[in-house]
């Protein structure tokens, strides 16, 4: 009982070739040549991974990858396309390919793709079998109890020896897996939240490339922390850089490495981020800020899988999974030709937004409350610090321009300056805040105001929402597009009453 690859290619050599290597690596396989034969093996074989040829005689591995993600999503779908054509990897990806490899096939890189996509059917089989254990005992007795989910694993394990550098998942990283998706470090149960969470575990199942939107402050590296943590990669290395912070003469060394002697100050050998990555993930934040020259070097690094350090004559192969993010918009940046079209089309493979804590503000007392708990256990503080609902009310109605970043900062100070043990609204001193972002408010669900004309309006539009509903405020809120504690604090704010008319 081992794993099986399906094999799709119309070239008998390339099949062959392909064939010899996953033998040796311990795998089964079947092969077809074209799509008919290959529907035809899956309707009669369970396959833990497939290789198929981008171009074949009765269509293209495009549609098959289409197909697969309809009759089987857990399937991981590699693509073989002819060298240099990164436009059919690309779109290979964003249908639901697990990853690509090159024309002439690198069999080291083959042998790697291979490993990691067996060991996340791995982690989906050994999933399966802890659920079924739960409810009925195995049937397949003449195993004595050694069961496909067992032997997948086992070959992964083999798989992890043989590589060296093998991503098999162990129990400890299985439960931080749960842990991360079920929101314990990304906080929120807000449905912006759950979107996201649902995004994570679909973009942690392949290696394409991600590009994570999202103001500053919102959490866009722990989001890619967590989709490395969820990938098989997960036992590698993770690396992040701020292309912002690193200045452009030294930003090729830091990416890429340096020779010693190379440059003035080269006192010896040094590994660059994409090496400190192989097998794991970099994590580029800020990519926007990286100079042009950076960005063409960047960008074959990405399309080759291959560096050179500074001072060297050979490229050295890598393979690390690219995550990016900016709070500039890319798409911005290339029609003012400050961003390369094509680094950006290699980028943005697959897109994530991080919303901004004002679009999700219903998470503010969760958010408080896990940031409290974790200031409380750093300052080893025994005094368990409250926040009153005045405080949340006036939070939930703040711009946030710093989002959670500003959070944070804003209750770090609080608990400093607090007198006693409840956090109320005049501690928080939001109203400096607002005076002095009045005119930058436009994102905000509630406006603050500062004439009596202003003031009015508001009151009115209240009044007119809260009549229509009958003073049903939490259907008034709704009306409005606000929260029902928005509202509450408005109300509170401009001393309505239900007299009023």
């Amino acid at each position: 009982m081992t794993a099986t690859a399906l094999i799709i290619d119309d070239e008998p050599d390339i099949r062959e070739l392909i064939a010899m290597t996953l033998t040796r690596m311990g795998l089964d396989h079947h092969s077809a040549a074209n799509l008919e034969e290959a529907r035809h093996l899956l309707s009669v074989y369970e396959f833990d991974v497939c290789l198929t040829d981008m171009r074949l005689p009765d269509g293209n591995g495009v549609e098959f990858v289409r197909y697969i993600q309809s009759v089987n999503p857990k399937l991981p779908v590699a693509v073989i396309t002819a060298h240099g054509n990164m436009e059919a990897a690309v779109e290979a990806m964003k249908n639901g390919a697990y990853d690509f490899v090159s024309k002439p096939v690198d069999i080291t890189q083959l042998r790697q793709l291979v490993i990691q996509a067996v060991t996340l059917n791995s982690d989906d089989a050994k999933k399966s079998a802890s659920n079924d254990s739960r409810h009925q005992a195995d049937s397949t007795s003449s195993f004595d109890g050694f069961n496909k989910h067992e032997a997948i694993a086992h070959l992964s394990t083999n798989l992890h020896e043989l590589s060296g550098r093998g991503t098999v998942p162990s129990d400890t990283a299985n439960s931080k897996e749960l842990l991360a998706i079920n929101g314990k470090k990304l906080v929120g149960s807000s449905k912006p939240m759950r979107s996201l969470r649902e995004m994570i575990a679909k973009v942690a199942r392949t290696n394409a490339p991600v590009w994570i939107t999202g103001e500053s402050g919102t959490g866009k590296e722990l989001i890619a922390k967590l989709i490395h943590d969820n990938s098989p990669r997960r036992n590698n290395a993770f690396v992040a850089i701020n292309c912002g912070a690193i200045p452009s003469e030294l930003m090729e060394s830091e990416l890429f490495g340096h020779l010693k002697g190379s440059f003035t100050g080269a006192n010896a050998d040094k590994a660059g981020l994409f090496q400190l990555a192989d097998s794991g993930t970099l994590f580029l934040d800020e990519v926007a800020e990286l100079p042009l020259h950076m960005q063409v070097k960047l960008l074959r690094a990405i399309q080759e899988r291959s560096i050179r350090p500074v001072g060297g004559s050979s490229e050295l192969p890598v393979d690390a999974r690219i995550l990016s993010a900016s709070h500039k918009d890319l798409a911005d940046e290339v029609d003012a030709a400050r961003f390369r079209h094509d680094l950006y089309y290699r980028l943005n493979v697959i897109s994530l937004h991080s919303p901004s804590l004002r679009d999700r503000s219903e998470d503010i007392p969760e958010l408080c409350k896990s940031i409290m708990e974790r200031l409380s256990v750093q300052a080893n503080n025994n005094t368990v610090i409250k926040i009153s609902d005045d405080a949340l009310d006036a939070m939930a109605n703040y711009h946030f321009p710093g989002n959670v970043r500003e959070l944070e900062n804003l209750l770090e100070r609080s608990i400093a300056l607090v007198d006693g043990d409840t956090i109320t609204a005049n501690d928080l001193q939001l109203h400096v805040q607002n005076n002095t972002q009045q005119s930058t408010t436009k994102h905000s669900s509630v406006k603050q105001t500062k004439s009596g004309s202003q003031k009015d309006d508001e009151t009115s539009r209240l009044i007119a929402a809260l009549n229509k509903t009958r003073w049903n405020r939490k259907a008034a809120a709704e009306d409005l597009g606000l929260t029902y504690r928005q509202l509450r604090y408005r109300i509170q704010q401009l001393g309505i009453d239900e007299n009023k008319d």
